[in-house]
């Protein structure tokens, strides 16, 4: 299947230096296969994609000037320096700077190193000179450098020193669920210097509803919503499913849990922006800008939320309903493990759809096959927008996300988007009608 991807990623030309927008969407699909490998949390993603897009783009702007360099929009990012090598791609240069990247980012990077061979063998049996192979390699390795550079800076690194995070155990918070009892996942990624964003917590929602035992209480009617949903509907149930995106998702085996290979909500939605650029026949450039603005919608949005979650710290409605209405109630869906305010499914979502809308308009109709590998049926979507309101609402169908959290969520993934298109706007919109 490598094979068959990779030839077709690169092709001939005149000057040999050309490779099909194509192989973007296959590499961040070999860092998907990676992450799921990996069990790389949904957050935590988001930034890999984040710095390898931003590599593959950084060469991208030093060739077509169309597409300005990231320094002076992001923060803190730094005057990317041109490798001086004779003879290169730069396509080719710009799909290896992300393989590059995410081999040194990811935990199992390595994995990467048999697509990045296969697709440069494609190339050499397209024609590419073994000299222009070898100086794009030598350009994408310099790139990858001053990229991972930027990424160290970011504090994440620095997480590991903070104390462990304990659940606080009072009433109405959170508290780890079954099956697998898992600790909070990345319960400092607050402190993580965001791409767009003044600050994590620039976009701070309005408080969740507030935690009450009362049977008349608005916190008691929003269980009794979750708890009075169909859960047996059949659109319900597959819609919650498409996108479930769980990536700790565990399953019986006698007596034995196993862990279910499932992508994360970040990893959905960059297979929905290949599917999005692969209609539209976005050429090299304007498909690497794409993908790079929704990696960073991504980062910025879980950003965002995480920053929340850990604030309001509320409990999920498995915890709550079987405490205080039935003990023997389960959710569809696996619980994940976190704090339920916001909703990340519905901020990111949200987030990416308006960058997706942004660069493709209101009404681009696709069908998402992003998830027909892991045997789920694929689905027609008349727009990005209908697409991020239903992974919202299958957050409820599912059980795990109280209304408000879902309603917020998608307040917030807005701001994001739209702050993240404004900021972005300043240099790169200009390629939208290319």
């Amino acid at each position: 299947m490598l094979l068959s991807l990779s030839w077709a990623a690169c092709t001939k030309s005149e000057s040999n230096k050309e490779i099909s927008p194509s192989v973007i969407g296959q590499v961040t699909l070999q860092m998907t296969d990676v992450m799921v490998h990996d069990v790389t949390n949904p957050p935590l993603g988001a930034r890999f994609y984040s710095y390898a897009c931003l590599a593959g783009y950084e060469v991208v702007a030093l060739h077509d000037k169309a597409y300005p360099s990231m320094h002076g929009v992001l923060n803190d990012f730094p005057a990317i320096e041109k490798p001086q090598v004779a003879d290169y791609s730069y396509q080719l240069a710009s799909a290896l700077a992300i393989l590059e990247t995410a081999k040194k980012m990811q935990p199992s990077g390595a994995m990467l190193q048999k697509y990045q061979q296969t697709l440069v063998d494609s190339c050499k049996k397209n024609g590419f000179t073994d000299a222009v192979i070898a100086g794009s390699q030598e350009y994408a390795l310099a790139i990858s450098k001053q990229i991972l550079k930027y990424a160290k800076a970011d504090h994440y690194n620095k997480i590991s020193n903070f104390p462990r995070y304990e659940p606080h155990g009072g009433p109405g918070t959170w508290y780890p669920t079954p099956p697998g009892y898992f600790p909070p996942v990345e319960p400092y990624f607050k402190t993580v210097r965001p791409f767009t964003l003044d600050s994590a917590a620039q976009f701070r929602p309005a408080p969740p509803v507030a935690f009450s035992e009362a049977e008349n209480s608005e916190f008691f009617k929003l269980m009794k919503l979750n708890y009075d949903d169909d859960q047996s509907a059949q659109e319900h149930r597959v819609i919650a499913a498409f996108w479930d995106c769980n990536p700790f998702a565990l399953e019986n085996k006698g007596h034995l849990l196993v862990g279910m290979k499932k992508i994360s909500p970040g990893a959905h939605w960059m297979g929905i922006t290949d599917i999005a650029c692969l209609k539209a026949k976005t050429d090299f450039s304007k498909t690497m800008l794409i993908n790079t603005a929704v990696a960073i919608g991504l980062m910025d949005g879980f950003m965002a939320c995480w920053d929340e979650k850990y604030r309001s710290n509320r409990i999920r409605p498995e915890t709550a309903i079987r405490k205080y209405i039935d003990p023997t109630w389960k959710p569809f869906l696996q619980t994940p493990p976190f704090p339920e305010y916001l909703s990340g499914h519905s901020v990111i979502s949200t987030a990416a759809a308006v960058i997706l809308t942004h660069y493709f308009g209101d009404n681009f109709a696709y069908t998402d096959t992003v998830e027909e590998r892991f045997n789920l049926k694929a689905r027609p979507f008349k727009s990005f927008m209908a697409a991020a309101e239903e992974s919202g609402m299958s957050r409820f169908y599912g059980g795990i996300h109280f209304m408000d959290a879902i309603e917020n969520g998608q307040k917030q993934g807005q701001q994001v988007g739209q702050w993240v298109v404004q900021k972005l706007g300043n240099k790169a919109v200009a390629v939208s009608g290319k």
